[in-house]
């Protein structure tokens, strides 16, 4: 395969795993506070309606759809000539961590509207900063290790990690801000706090993972637009990279609903806001258990069946939900716990699975082009994470959901608490079902020649 020159094998030193896993406190971070928090803090504290506050989460990462391709090309473009990926990752381990801030200092004075515009124009700046590290941060696993059953590990140990950061981030994060007082200045803390953690776990991983990986600097590097349109053209000629996009893209905007209606669930349905925490806790807790068995599964089993197993434990969890609009009992974290259990597998097996398909690609068509690959899974990534919210928010719109300013207590009607519940339980099953379908028509030469 031409302009790869990643190990070929070998057992990965723990500090070179470690480095790569800390990358996702940074990723884990801001991928799940915004979908947990930014629409309720848009409709219930900046005052913004539902229907619009959609607009605000969505068309920021609509944009990064067009930006992360590009990233894509111009990381593989710096890998072929220097043999790193550190400059993007640094910039956007830099940049990313204040513009979070800024989202969430949106003044509560001026409005609704001015609101709106404000966290619209940092949110977007943030989702490109966050794509600069992302898009090269999971293209490293091709280039760091070449071994079939390393490249698990090296994302189980991620995955873990990933799930202790959603933790305590996504957990943390509000307990953070009701402890500040909750409002704006609440959320401003909770910012300010989630961000120092962020910059310091990427600039580990920058330093003490991506400046490791060894490409060839010889490599050819065609014009900037050939390059662009490498990512794809990858989803026309390569059919396991297509259908493990649509796959993942589809599970990112089911478990993004979830994540954009917990809060939601936790006050309105639950009658406790407090019980975001819980609600998170129950969801991720279950990886730090079960990401050394599901390890141990795909190792007897394989990456593929894997991925089967863990998304229909999702989908029956999920169905299980949908009984929330009658009874909002504690039964519902037990629920939520088993749709994590599936949560964690959906979330090791295709990132584990893609620097294989990657290796398909280069077969197919005669060169690595990580990178691009990475840049077209991230967009397909933000498209999900952003889609999630902005759906659940037009399912409120769509049931009569009564949106309010900081300090403002309303009732919400019969139709907007059933919409609620059945928007985080039913939505989520029937995007899994269908990648399940997709699912079936995967296949890699990885997981039918590598497998051992």
């Amino acid at each position: 395969m031409q302009g790869s020159g990643r190990r070929a094998g070998g057992r990965l030193s723990r500090g070179v795993v470690a480095a790569y896993a800390a990358g996702s406190v940074g990723t884990g971070g801001f991928g799940v506070l915004p979908g947990l928090v930014l629409a309720y803090y848009l409709t219930d504290t900046l005052g913004v309606a539902a229907g619009l506050a959609s607009l605000v989460v969505i068309v920021p990462k609509i944009a990064d759809v067009l930006v992360d391709p590009l990233i894509g090309t111009v990381s593989d473009r710096s890998s072929h000539r220097t043999g790193t990926r550190v400059p993007l990752m640094l910039a956007g381990s830099l940049a990313l961590p204040l513009l979070f801030v800024l989202t969430f200092a949106a003044p509560v004075s001026a409005g609704p509207g001015v609101g709106a515009v404000w966290v619209l124009v940092f949110f977007l700046l943030a989702a490109s900063a966050y794509s600069l590290f992302q898009v090269p941060y999971i293209a490293l696993p091709t280039e760091l290790t070449g071994d079939y059953h390393e490249r698990t590990r090296l994302v189980s140990v991620r995955i873990a990690v990933l799930a202790l950061a959603i933790l305590v981030i996504g957990g943390g994060g509000p307990a953070l801000r009701n402890a500040a007082g909750g409002g704006a200045a609440g959320y401003l803390v909770m910012a300010v706090g989630v961000s120092v953690l962020m910059c310091g776990a990427m600039l580990w991983a920058v330093f003490g993972a991506a400046r490791r990986t060894v490409t060839r600097a010889d490599a050819p590097v065609g014009s900037l637009l050939s390059q662009y349109r490498d990512g794809f053209d990858a989803v026309r000629s390569t059919r396991s990279f297509r259908l493990l996009v649509i796959v993942f893209v589809l599970q990112a905007l089911a478990t993004a609903v979830m994540l954009g209606g917990a809060q939601y669930l936790a006050t309105y349905v639950m009658g406790n806001e407090d019980a975001i925490t819980g609600l998170f806790a129950a969801l991720v807790g279950p990886a730090l258990v079960i990401m050394p068995l599901w390890y141990r599964y795909s190792h007897r089993h394989g990456k593929l069946r894997g991925y089967v197993v863990a998304s229909t434990v999702f989908v029956v969890a999920t169905l299980l939900l949908a009984f929330a609009a009658v009874d909002a009992g504690a039964w519902i974290y037990g629920a939520v716990g088993l749709a994590g259990v599936g949560y964690a597998g959906m979330q090791v097996f295709p990132l584990a699975m893609l620097p294989d398909v990657i290796e398909d690609d280069a077969r197919i068509g005669g060169r690595q082009r990580g990178g691009s690959l990475s840049g077209i899974w991230t967009a397909a990534e933000t498209a999900g994470l952003a889609l999630g919210p902005a759906v659940f928010l037009l399912f409120l719109a769509s049931t009569g959901f009564v949106s309010s300013q900081a300090g403002e207590t309303v009732d919400q009607p019969d139709s907007a608490i059933t919409g609620i519940a059945l928007g985080f339980s039913l939505a989520p099953a029937a995007l899994v079902a269908i990648s399940l379908v997709v699912l079936r028509a995967y296949s890699s030469e990885q997981e039918h020649d590598d497998r051992r």
